[in-house]
């Protein structure tokens, strides 16, 4: 009976033990947007790599971006979040008000990180009472692409401004050999709502203010209409979007363009389905050696100017692991950031620069990365370093309708009905003037709620 007894407790102090083990190393879950399997991929190889690091392991588990809003409400309300959710900017405030986000949790992890080492911009946008709703992960900034040989020849500024710009086109606008501008004109395309707002931001024009609603200045709404007129004119006729852009500036028959980067490796020939046509080699970096960039754009009222960024965000949930949830976060931007940048490095730019021992040294990393889809190659390979600086830069001043007044929300809805776009084309199209377009939007968007 001895002999049992000893034998029974033996084998309760190895379950004991074995159980101890196992509480030691946590599973955490991880919903991301990035769902593409060559992505999902790599984002799998870092939660492997963090594994290995830490002993925690993390289930990746792709959300339709789509999604990504019913699914957290609906696992919020049931207990049942993931520990981290990589979402985009449009979720960081309202979830934050809504409890589903953790924000002791977000702020001790960019504090643990080093906030001077984040853009900005970045942190700016998810800043709530007491900190951060959300820590910064990547982001992209909307960018006027211009032929920067034709600038040059012609003796003209870069386009950083309204002014700039209507240099340019008084300089460079020859239809059909050479359009000054392809400008977003088709109104139920949301590239057209994405255009207008930056062209609104730079003229510093936002619809809301602190309390909601708030009248678009008539005078400054007007040089935003009267630019944007401008700018129109010096383009094709016909309702114009992403597509007509691309393809006027990759056949050599636009001199600016407003894209997102996503174009960068396209312009350097490295993908098949949206070669450049410039000359004879669709393989060809011509194109890119030609092309300058500008992130931060100025109009008349706002010489300060402006960048529009979308960014993305590490969300760690009221219903986290936080100890580990915060650990996978904080490795996934330092030991591991390079490999989060790799996922698609022409549209995740670093939002953070760099660390303790090297304040640049993430942004030197991403420069190295290979981009493209059908060829591969590093940015700092095809685009000199001070367009790498003019990139990554944007996202220090990056700004959006909302999230400065705290309205995102409501911008989001304001810009979702479209109503900007549509008002703006009947003014483009002379059946209504500026004071009039100008009051049309605010009797409209006034309704939104």
């Amino acid at each position: 009976m001895t002999k049992l007894k000893i034998h029974l407790l033996s084998g309760a102090a190895m379950a004991l033990a074995l159980t101890a083990t196992a509480a030691s190393a946590d599973n955490i879950r991880f919903w991301t947007t990035e769902e593409q399997p060559e992505r999902l991929a790599k984002q799998q190889e870092m939660a492997a790599a963090f594994a290995e690091a830490t002993g925690n392991t993390v289930e990746v588990i792709p959300v339709t971006e789509s999604d990504l809003g019913t699914r957290a409400t609906a696992a919020f309300a049931a207990g049942d979040l993931p520990d981290v959710i990589y979402h985009t900017l449009q979720y960081a405030l309202p979830w934050a008000e809504a409890g589903i986000l953790d924000i002791d949790a977000a702020t001790d992890a960019i504090e643990d990180l080093g906030a001077d080492t984040f853009a900005p911009g970045a942190l700016e946008m998810a800043a709530v009472d007491g900190g951060y709703a959300s820590v910064p992960v990547d982001g992209w900034t909307q960018m006027i692409i211009y032929r920067k040989d034709l600038f040059e020849e012609a003796g003209l500024e870069p386009p950083t401004s309204y002014a700039a710009v209507e240099a340019a086109l008084d300089a460079l606008n020859n239809p059909p050999e050479m359009f000054g501008f392809v400008a977003a004109t088709k109104v139920d395309d949301n590239f057209m709502s994405q255009v207008l707002e930056h062209v609104f931001l730079a003229n510093g024009v936002t619809p809301v203010d602190a309390d909601g609603f708030a009248p678009l200045d008539e005078a400054k709404t007007t040089e935003v209409l009267e630019f944007y007129k401008k700018i129109a004119d010096a383009s094709p006729p016909g309702d114009l979007y992403w597509d007509q852009s691309r393809s006027l500036y990759f056949s050599g028959n636009a001199a600016m363009i407003i894209w997102s980067p996503f174009i960068l490796d396209e312009l350097a020939g490295l993908r098949d389905s949206a070669p450049p046509t410039i000359n004879d080699d669709p393989t060809s970096p011509e194109l890119a050696s030609k092309t300058g960039i500008v992130t931060n754009f100025a109009g008349p009222s706002n010489p300060d100017g402006a960048a529009w960024a979308d960014i993305r965000y590490f969300g760690i949930t009221a219903d986290a692991n936080t100890d580990v949830a915060m650990d996978f976060v904080k490795y996934s931007m330092d030991e591991g950031y390079t490999q989060t940048l790799s996922i698609a490095p022409e549209g995740k730019f670093p939002v953070r620069r760099g660390n303790a021992e090297d304040p640049e040294a993430f942004t030197k990393a991403w420069a190295t990365l290979p981009m493209g889809v059908d060829r591969k190659a590093p940015m700092g390979d095809l685009y000199a370093q001070d367009m790498i600086d003019e990139i990554v830069g944007g996202l220090d001043v990056a700004q959006r309708w909302g999230v400065a007044e705290g309205q995102l929300a409501l911008a989001s809805k304001m810009i979702n009905s479209q109503i900007v776009n549509r008002v703006v084309r009947q003014y483009l199209d002379g059946e209504i003037d500026a004071a009039a377009a100008v009051a049309a939007m605010n009797d409209e968007l006034s309704k939104i709620e």
